[in-house]
């Protein structure tokens, strides 16, 4: 079964990064001069799917705006013959038809999804996290490709999970799973562990920002209490849904950029921008002048 639609969660408040969230979604912060959301989007076209619909929420008119045509601009950019850039700003939201929810509470990521029920149906599909890049290595496939092949295999969901290190495993959720035969990167999942303390964590393989589902999902959502903060948490429904029938984890090759933690961000954005033809070697040479004089302060 070939899986063309995609959600995409970015209803969040951003909290961890005011006051920039305050006026601006934290999926459109900038990586240089691209927002972290259409890295999200172009993985996905990349990955073979069609359709996309943006779980959005209060304030994040921004997002629909940056993926939707401008004619004044591309008016302006044309009468200064700069025709590039109109192709640049219109090349992504071309590409892939993009629809929009909004989630009018925020109810948690759990709820978020099963705003894309009537969106969905009844065929499987993906879901990708708006506020994570994930970066392959070179030669790799894109990310959410790697988590289809994955579902091809097993036409079960699936989860991609990614190793993290001791004091890490309690800002994700972790796999307590069982290898499958001939497959030491493929896990059936036995349960998800939310943020556990480091001696509790059942492994060091965290949720990585993308899953592929069955539409069976939607019917574990629906039978998932309300957790803390009064929110549904996506990782009990997926516990539910592996009581019932097989889900597995995928410990993919890829990077994961947390755009949700500040530190990450950061090194986020040095790393891409480092890796551009355009800036890339004079900002290296920046930051080496940088380090070698805060280097020799340090001597002093």
């Amino acid at each position: 079964m070939i899986i063309r639609k995609a959600v995409i969660p970015a209803a969040g408040m951003g909290t961890r990064f005011l006051p920039a969230t305050k006026s601006m979604p934290k999926e459109m912060l900038p990586i240089v001069d691209k927002p972290v959301l259409q890295f999200v989007i172009e993985e996905a076209v990349e990955s073979g799917i069609e359709d996309i619909l943006i779980v959005t929420g209060r304030g994040k008119q921004a997002i629909e705006n940056h993926f939707d045509y401008n004619p004044d601009l591309e008016v302006f950019l044309s009468a200064a013959g700069k025709h590039h850039l109109v192709e640049q700003v219109r090349d992504i939201g071309d590409r892939v038809q993009i629809h929009y929810i909004r989630q009018k509470e925020q109810l948690g990521l759990g709820d978020a999804i099963r705003l894309a029920r009537a969106h969905m149906g009844t065929q499987p599909f993906a879901v990708l996290l708006g506020d994570t890049i994930i970066d392959p290595p070179e030669g790799q496939k894109p990310g959410l490709r790697q988590l289809l092949d994955a579902f091809d295999t097993t036409q079960a969901s699936v989860v991609a999970v990614h190793r993290v290190l001791p004091e890490w495993v309690s800002r994700y959720g972790i796999v307590d799973g069982v290898s499958e035969p001939g497959r030491d990167d493929l896990l059936r999942l036995r349960k998800l562990v939310e943020k556990p303390a480091v001696n509790l964590a059942p492994s060091d393989l965290a949720i990585a920002g993308r899953y592929v589902f069955t539409s069976a999902i939607f019917d574990c959502i629906d039978a998932t209490q309300t957790g803390v903060g009064g929110e549904i948490q996506l990782t009990d429904a997926m516990n539910l849904l592996a009581q019932q029938s097989p889900v597995y984890a995928l410990a993919w090759q890829a990077r994961r950029f947390d755009i949700g933690n500040r530190l990450e961000y950061a090194k986020c954005f040095i790393e891409l921008a480092l890796r551009r033809p355009d800036i890339g070697e004079p900002l290296h040479a920046f930051l080496r002048e940088l380090l070698n004089n805060a280097g020799s302060e340090g001597c002093n």
